[in-house]
């Protein structure tokens, strides 16, 4: 495995030393040599370095720190306007205004951003996705001055790190892998699969800090519930449709 991948973390803290532009360059050129449909590249990465931008964005994704302390923001948006717009110009006429195409591309785009992601690391850079990015992406593509056809999907934080935090666990191979047809979970392979993680020094102190019986439960009714599931879907969903992927 290579060391950008076995040694990724998600780094929240970062130095106040710049990142050139020629690394920037070449971190971002990385992103344009992702698989793609069609090689149509349907994505668009917005680059925030701006101390004043950033302070609008800032609240977009909850006002975590790193969005101000990081050097650069990146802002990666599913992107049919562009292709659309060279069509057009060349007496063709797209149709790429429906759900497929929404699906097709938000595929390029998670793609893309975890080549630059890659490529980041290989600079000595770090990064953190926020994943507030489809919660507010309203507001987000007021901020940025995106145009029909154009919505975030997904944003991270880059810089130089201060510090590096310790590798968070994962689920093991056997969790995610299924060969030759999908495998159900029973109950047992459940508790297999998840008994490390829960019987974690880390999942202790969750447990006691959030006065819960168990790592599930801080999941549906701290992190994650199910009201606010429903709002931000709501919410993205609607902006989906404003900006005409839903021309079926």
């Amino acid at each position: 495995m290579i060391p950008q991948i076995r040694d990724h973390r998600s780094i929240r803290k970062y130095s106040s030393r710049p990142v050139p532009e020629e690394v920037l360059r070449e971190v971002l050129e990385a992103g344009t040599r992702a698989s793609t449909t069609g090689n149509m590249q349907l994505y668009s990465m917005v680059v925030t370095t701006s101390e004043a931008l950033k302070k609008e964005l800032s609240p977009c994704h909850f006002n975590q720190p790193c969005v101000m302390q990081a050097p650069v923001i990146i802002t990666f948006c599913a992107d049919i306007h562009r292709f659309s717009t060279w069509c057009r110009q060349r007496g063709a006429e797209p149709r790429y205004d429906n759900f497929v195409w929404f699906t097709n591309a938000v595929i390029d785009t998670v793609l893309a951003s975890q080549n630059v992601a890659l490529e980041a690391e290989a600079h000595g850079l770090g990064i953190c996705y926020l994943g507030t990015t489809t919660y507010t992406a309203d507001r987000i593509a007021e901020i940025l001055k995106l145009p029909k056809g154009v919505i975030p999907v997904t944003t991270f934080v880059m810089g130089y790190p201060d510090g590096m935090p310790p590798l968070t666990d994962r689920l093991p191979l056997e969790a995610v892998v299924h060969r030759e047809t999908y495998g159900e979970y029973t109950p047992e392979r459940i508790d297999e699969l998840w008994r490390e993680r829960e019987a974690s020094e880390e999942t202790a102190g969750l447990l006691e800090v959030n006065g819960l019986p168990n790592l599930a439960r801080i999941f549906t009714e701290k992190r994650y519930t199910a009201a606010d599931n429903l709002e931000f879907s709501r919410r993205y969903f609607e902006m989906v449709e404003k900006q005409g992927f839903f021309n079926q």
